[in-house]
């Protein structure tokens, strides 16, 4: 165990001496600032490296994970990073990335208690419930699984544009939030197209009045 535990030492010395090899100034760059135009939104599975299977860079994405990928109005750990990421980064896009085979969205479809993240899992039972008779049509149990994958990305894309810093930034600028999913099976992201870009898609009680 201990040798496991060193072996990412000594992956990262390895690292950073590649990286000063290829750029000297490479670490001095990175110390100054951040410039990300992309929020990441994603699941804490491990399987699922966001600047990997995105082809980007550190200092690209700002990034946020949590299980399942949820947009929570009560976290505010979330809602702290949104808020970070939208107004002083001042990121074009966020990106809410699901994955199929999602273990936690399997879990919520169950009637089993798992402890403390039961309360988490609440929230995906809620897209469910509000899409019970389309998922009970899909006879599959991991098409039916992978549906309500897609169908919580979609949840949680609405959730966002539901928040204050997204809906004030939509007052003056552009910003775009996306839905993906991606293939641990294929490594293909899937674009979901449930893209928000003013809060006027939203029903009218959703929406914030600012002073101007």
């Amino acid at each position: 165990m201990k040798d496991s535990y060193q072996t990412l030492l000594n992956n990262n010395k390895r690292w950073a001496l590649g990286k000063l090899q290829d750029d000297a100034d490479y670490f001095k760059r990175m110390k100054i600032s951040q410039t990300p135009e992309y929020l990441w939104i994603g699941c804490s599975d491990s399987r699922v490296p966001e600047t990997e299977v995105t082809g980007t860079n550190q200092g690209q994405l700002f990034v946020h994970r949590n299980i399942a990928n949820m947009v929570v109005h009560t976290d505010l750990n979330l809602l702290s990073v949104v808020e970070y990421a939208v107004t002083v980064l001042k990121v074009k896009h966020i990106i809410v990335c699901g994955h199929y085979g999602c273990g936690g969205v399997a879990a919520a479809m169950k009637n089993d208690s798992f402890g403390y993240v039961d309360n988490w899992l609440r929230n995906i039972k809620e897209v469910y419930n509000k899409n019970t008779i389309e998922l009970l049509a899909i006879e599959n149990e991991e098409e039916r699984t992978n549906r309500l994958v897609e169908l919580n990305v979609v949840e949680q894309v609405r959730n966002l544009a539901k928040t204050k810093p997204v809906q004030q930034a939509w007052q003056n600028r552009e910003l775009d939030i996306h839905g993906w999913v991606y293939g641990l099976d294929t490594g293909i992201i899937k674009d979901l197209h449930s893209l928000y870009d003013e809060s006027e898609d939203l029903e009218h009680i959703f929406r914030y009045k600012f002073k101007e």
